[in-house]
C-alpha cells in the first residue's frame, strides 16, 4: 500500500501548493519514504511503502524523460512484462513494478493498463502530449478518488487528502446517501458521499488535458459467458484449486519483503 496525489492547473497558478497537506493525510499509507515532483501546472506527491525493488532506483514520482508517473499497487506480471519490453528495445534502470508501468505507456500508450495484471492505481504525466493519463485497476482494489473544478483537477489515494487541500464542494451527494443506506454502507463509483469528490471507476482510465478537458474510458470488462466445456464435478473441483493456487503462487506472492496471510 502506498499513497499518491496530485494536482494539474489551468487557471495560471503553479500547481504544488496543496501537495504538502495532502501528503501529510498519506503517511500512514507509505511510512518509508516521501516524494514530489512539480514543473509548471502539474504537480506530483507520493507516500512509499516499500515491496517491490526496496532500492532509491525505485523512488517516486519516477522519471523518464517527459514522463512522470506515480503509482499504488502491485503489478504481478511485472516481470513478465519487462522481459516482453526488453525484447521491444526498451531498457530499464530499476528492478521494480514502477518503471515497467512507464516503458508500458511508452509502448502501448492509453491501451497500456490491458496489458497490466495486478492492483493499481497510477497517474503519469506526459509533457510531450501535456496530459495526465490515470487507471485504476480491474477490479477496484487500489483507491483513486479525485476533484475538478473549474480551476484545477486533484486526485489522492483517500478522500481525506482532498479535503486537505481545500476547494472541495463537501455537500453530500443525495445519490450516494441512497447508496449508503441500501447497499449496507457501499457506494459504487463513481460515486462518494461528498458532491465535489469522485471515484474513478474500476477497469477505467481517465485522461485529463492542460486545459481541463477530461475523458473517462473502460478497458477491460468480465466474460462471465460459460464456455462449450462440460466437465464433471470433480473437474471443476480441480480446475478450481489450480486457479486459485496459480493465483497465489504466482501472482500474490510477487514481493522482495515477506508475505503473509490475512484471512477475513
Amino acid at each position: 500500500m502506498c499513497g499518491i496525489c496530485g494536482e494539474l492547473r489551468w487557471d495560471g497558478v503553479e500547481a504544488s501548493q496543496p501537495i504538502d497537506s495532502m501528503l501529510a493525510q498519506l503517511v500512514r499509507r507509505g511510512p518509508d519514504d516521501q516524494g514530489q515532483w512539480q514543473q509548471g501546472n502539474i504537480a506530483l506527491g507520493h507516500r512509499r511503502l516499500s515491496i517491490i525493488d526496496l532500492s532509491e532506483r525505485s523512488h517516486q514520482p519516477m522519471l523518464d524523460a517527459e514522463l512522470a508517473l506515480v503509482f499504488n499497487g502491485a503489478i504481478y506480471n511485472y516481470r513478465e512484462l519487462r522481459s516482453q519490453l526488453q525484447a521491444k528495445g526498451h531498457q530499464f534502470v530499476s528492478e521494480g513494478d514502477t518503471e515497467v508501468i512507464l516503458k508500458a505507456y511508452r509502448e502501448w500508450g492509453e491501451d497500456c493498463p490491458k496489458y497490466l495484471h495486478g492492483m493499481f492505481a497510477f497517474a503519469l504525466w506526459d509533457g510531450a502530449r501535456q496530459r495526465l493519463f490515470a487507471a485504476r485497476d480491474r477490479f477496484g482494489i487500489k483507491p483513486f478518488y479525485f476533484a475538478q473544478t473549474g480551476r484545477f483537477f486533484r486526485f489522492a489515494s483517500n478522500t481525506q487528502a482532498l479535503l486537505a487541500a481545500g476547494g472541495v464542494d463537501t455537500a453530500i451527494d443525495p445519490v450516494a446517501l441512497h447508496f449508503q443506506y441500501s447497499l449496507h454502507a457501499v457506494i459504487p463509483a463513481p460515486h462518494t458521499l461528498l458532491q465535489g469528490i469522485r471515484k474513478l471507476q474500476p477497469a477505467h482510465s481517465l485522461v485529463v488535458e492542460a486545459d481541463g478537458r477530461s475523458r473517462i474510458q473502460r478497458y477491460w470488462e468480465l466474460d462471465a459467458r460459460r464456455g462449450d466445456e462440460i466437465w464433471h464435478e470433480d473437474e471443476w473441483v480441480e480446475r478450481i484449486r489450480e486457479a486459485l493456487l496459480a493465483a497465489v503462487r504466482k501472482r500474490h506472492t510477487v514481493a522482495d519483503v515477506p508475505v503473509g496471510v490475512l484471512l477475513s
